[in-house]
């Protein structure tokens, strides 16, 4: 009996070591084939440069929905449809925010708007400003302290935080809610300090919210160099503010996402990997999110290069409006839920094409667990960190389903300094960190599609 149990454990611990292996050199086989040929980058380069920043519901983001389905035909798609969605349409138009020095001049600040925020509809909108360094210090100003006033948001990306996103977190309340904070109370409008980790004056746009039960005033945002001469003129003096602003909300468009999909040999449950293909409209969306995109896309190609056979329905997936509305994700798991359509599992790439540190796991302990288990192999490609319980915007609808949800984690560190602004360009995104990314999603992909 001992001889039958040693000889079973011994073909036990031989098998194990011949699947690892095999996996072993199949995840060498990706990363040489992306990072000697991966398409991603040039892509990218086209992207960015040829049709540049992808508001939702603008000529150019449409240019990018033929773009993405023909790079999704060039990459070997079986199949490559759009899929339509009613997206809101939100126009910045002319804007100007002026402040009156002491010598009873007006100076003109850098600024933006607040994505979705109303603008003053081509009027001069002014008042005095007054500075508050919290929301609970907000909270206690009285209504009559606030009335006609323009409210300072001056709270600062914390540096205290090694993982930046948690600065973002914490911070975010600050763009999401300032108008409608200040409107409760009276104010004519609302500055926020830039969600920015950078010490420079560059300003931050990004999406807001508007309370229903207060009217919709604007909100802007300065970076943090202006901030810091505010902040410092607000000590001794008062100070007015003149904004003018054409920014607001359009009628609803219809517009589309962008799906392509290689068919699965076992069956047709489906692997989602995707990106979100708008993006604000400053900067060039390269970061956010134009290297999801290409990244999605390298993970279907390298599939057909190598001739890997795989099991299920792999389905890359370029969101819509995912920046002021999330449009594409909620009509995704919208459209999967009415087909009924089995998904198996979805990973989002919208974190920056930085270099890949880890994977971020939403999911049950038991499918949590396993991946973990395959964190060796993963460990020669610099992807470590497997411990985060989150994953992407889009695909929340698709975990709201009781699917396993992931986010690849790229180095964060540098993200910050230019999310949401006019330096989120093709020049700040680096060959290699931009494949390794698609490397790892193509090797998490293959470990899914094998396994489970």
């Amino acid at each position: 009996m001992k001889k039958i149990i040693g000889t079973t454990l011994l073909l036990l611990s031989m098998t194990v070591f011949g699947q690892a292996k095999e996996d072993s050199i199949q995840f060498s086989k990706i990363s040489t084939e992306i990072l000697n040929n991966g398409k991603g980058y040039t892509e990218l380069k086209e992207l960015t440069k040829n049709i540049g920043h992808r508001l939702s519901g603008s000529q150019s983001y449409e240019k990018a929905v033929e773009w993405a389905a023909q790079k999704l035909r060039d990459a070997g798609a079986d199949k490559v449809w759009l899929q339509e969605v009613m997206i809101p349409v939100w126009e910045r138009g002319k804007e100007s925010l002026q402040i009156k020095t002491p010598d009873g001049k007006w100076k003109s600040l850098k600024m933006l708007s607040l994505g979705n925020s109303e603008g003053t509809g081509g009027k001069d909108v002014s008042g005095e400003i007054i500075m508050v360094i919290s929301m609970e210090e907000y909270d206690k100003l009285p209504a009559e302290r606030v009335k006609d006033k323009i409210v300072f948001f001056n709270y600062p990306f914390s540096q205290s935080f090694v993982e930046t996103f948690k600065g973002y977190g914490d911070a975010a309340k600050y763009r999401v809610n300032a108008a409608s904070l200040t409107s409760k109370k009276g104010g004519r409008f609302a500055i926020i300090r830039s969600l920015s980790s950078a010490f420079d004056d560059i300003p931050h746009t990004g999406g807001m919210r508007y309370d229903k039960d207060y009217a919709k005033i604007p909100a802007v945002a300065i970076g943090n160099t202006t901030a810091d001469e505010l902040e410092n003129l607000l000590k001794s003096q008062k100070i007015t503010a003149k904004l003018n602003s054409n920014c607001g909300m359009k009628a609803e468009k219809l517009s589309h996402s962008v799906i392509g999909e290689i068919t699965g040999k076992k069956d047709q449950s489906v692997i989602v990997v995707g990106g979100h293909l708008d993006s604000w409209d400053v900067g060039e969306g390269a970061h956010d999110d134009g290297t999801g995109i290409v990244q999605s896309i390298e993970v279907l190609r390298t599939f057909k290069k190598l001739g890997i056979k795989n099991n299920h329905t792999i389905r890359a997936v370029c969101f819509a409006n995912e920046e002021n509305g999330v449009k594409g994700g909620v009509q995704y798991g919208k459209t999967a839920k009415d087909n009924n359509e089995k998904h198996l599992f979805a990973i989002e790439s919208d974190a920056g094409g930085f270099a890949p540190r880890g994977i971020s796991l939403e999911m049950d302990d038991t499918k949590r667990n396993q991946i973990k288990s395959w964190a060796p192999l993963f460990f020669p490609y610099g992807v470590y960190n497997f411990e985060g319980t989150y994953s992407g915007t889009d695909i929340y609808p698709l975990h709201d389903m009781g699917v396993p949800t992931a986010e690849l984690v790229p180095d964060s560190q540098r993200y910050f300094d230019i999310h949401h602004t006019e330096e989120d360009t093709f020049e700040k995104v680096n060959r290699r960190e931009l494949l390794l990314g698609a490397t790892a999603m193509t090797q998490l992909i293959y470990m899914i599609d094998k396994n489970w």
